[in-house]
């Protein structure tokens, strides 16, 4: 054992730990997990636990269906809401064939293996990702509906704001999970809320960006609510958006250059990847209204627009991609975007003017996708795209959301079909 397994095993002994949960995602950023006990947590950090993959979508076919999860020792949490005797933990994991080589459907370990190419070259990006959500009432069931837990709109209190006690609670269980948020408040939205996490490494802020869904989810189950993360959730009102800030250094260094180029190439790439920012049909209702992006540029305030670079200095210097919904697994949309930023420095790219003009002016500019057929063309005619994400992820991913448009288009009633399907897991 490594030394910080040692130090885990301790911990684990100390804190009268019974269960852990071994995390992961599918290839959609669904999370999935396996409990087992304490005394397995040895076994699984040698050889790691097996599972049947061919029960998760998108994972492997039955005649070849087992993989093995290994924790990652420096992502231990305890679940603060679980008994304090015979506590659970979760750690989150890399996915391995059983020869020992990385399971090619594991998009953790593909954002982990384009940090690293970054850092080889002297890049460190930072991530903070600023993700909005809706809390919906129950029904006598106890099944979700489209009714919102209030009628409040942007930062209002009490008693408009109905939330505020839900979003406490969420904080403080993330607070004791080791995860700090900067900032809360009431969105735009009937019982829309947003919730800004504490910068962070890329393969920290994607862990934390799962970890953050599904501690909402449990608060608000617990509090006799049910939290959507769909990005149009209730139309004519505003959708929930995942805006992703970035920053750059190399050897440690702040430049303006290299912002520039990373903003270029994101720019250039932006619509090739948008099937993995925007990955459901519902995404495309969200875009180009109440603030969601629908124009190609970028702009210091103009909030419409892809990337937003706000007037900061130091640790909050930074661009906003204002485009990703929360629907998406983030480890696959930081990877594409930071690749894109990569390119943008290696080929050297200079960004277009700032959009600084009317709304008519923006209309003659170069837009998002419409659509996710249209995404799904642009994704699957990219060659950028296809070098970045390997042959058989990309493959069942783009099949998935073949039968999902096909589903869309046979629908009888549009609008509900772009949520029935997804409501309640997104």
């Amino acid at each position: 054992m490594t030394n910080t397994q040692v130090e885990v095993m301790q911990f684990i002994k100390e804190q009268d730990v019974r269960f852990v949960r071994l995390v992961f995602c599918d290839i959609f950023g669904q999370i999935k997990n396996i409990s087992i006990s304490a005394d397995e947590l040895g076994r699984a950090f040698a050889s790691g636990i097996s599972f049947d993959a061919s029960a998760v979508k998108g994972f492997l076919q039955v005649d070849e269906s087992d993989l093995l999860l290994f924790p990652d020792p420096a992502t231990l949490s305890i679940l603060p809401w679980r008994p304090a005797q015979g506590r659970v933990v979760r750690f989150f994991c890399s996915i391995r064939r059983p020869d020992g080589t990385r399971f090619e459907g594991d998009g953790r370990s593909l954002l982990e293996e384009t940090v690293q190419k970054a850092a080889l070259q002297g890049y460190q990006f930072g991530v903070g990702p600023e993700c909005e959500f809706y809390l919906f009432k129950l029904n006598e069931e106890g099944l979700p509906t489209y009714t919102p837990i209030d009628r409040g709109t942007y930062l209002d209190v009490a008693p408009l704001d109905k939330g505020e006690n839900v979003r406490r609670e969420i904080c403080l269980n993330l607070e004791q999970m080791g995860f700090y948020t900067e900032r809360s408040h009431h969105e735009s939205g009937p019982g829309q809320h947003e919730i800004d996490f504490k910068y962070s490494s890329p393969l920290e802020a994607a862990d934390n960006f799962i970890t953050f869904k599904s501690v909402v989810k449990t608060i608000a189950d617990r509090s006799g609510l049910f939290a959507s993360f769909l990005p149009k959730p209730l139309p004519g009102e505003s959708g929930s958006g995942l805006h992703i800030n970035l920053s750059i250094t190399r050897e440690g260094e702040q430049s303006r250059l290299l912002e520039q180029q990373m903003t270029a190439g994101i720019l250039y790439r932006i619509k090739e990847i948008s099937l993995f920012l925007n990955p459901l049909v519902n995404s495309y209702e969200r875009l180009g209204s109440f603030e969601a992006p629908r124009y190609i540029g970028w702009g210091q305030a103009n909030r419409s627009l892809l990337i937003r670079i706000p007037q900061t200095t130091g640790e909050y210097r930074r661009i906003e991609v204002r485009s990703a919904d929360p629907s998406c697994n983030p480890y696959l949309a930081i990877t594409l975007l930071l690749n894109a930023a990569l390119e943008g420095i290696r080929e050297g790219l200079t960004p277009p003017e700032e959009y600084v003009g009317s709304a008519y002016q923006m209309q003659k500019g170069t837009t998002l996708p419409s659509s996710l057929a249209e995404a799904m063309e642009l994704a699957q005619n990219s060659s950028f795209v296809q070098s970045i994400i390997p042959q058989r992820l990309f493959s069942y991913f783009l099949e998935a959301k073949k039968a999902d448009w096909l589903a869309y288009e046979e629908a009888v009633d549009k609008s509900e079909a772009s949520r029935k399907n997804v409501f309640f897991t997104t």
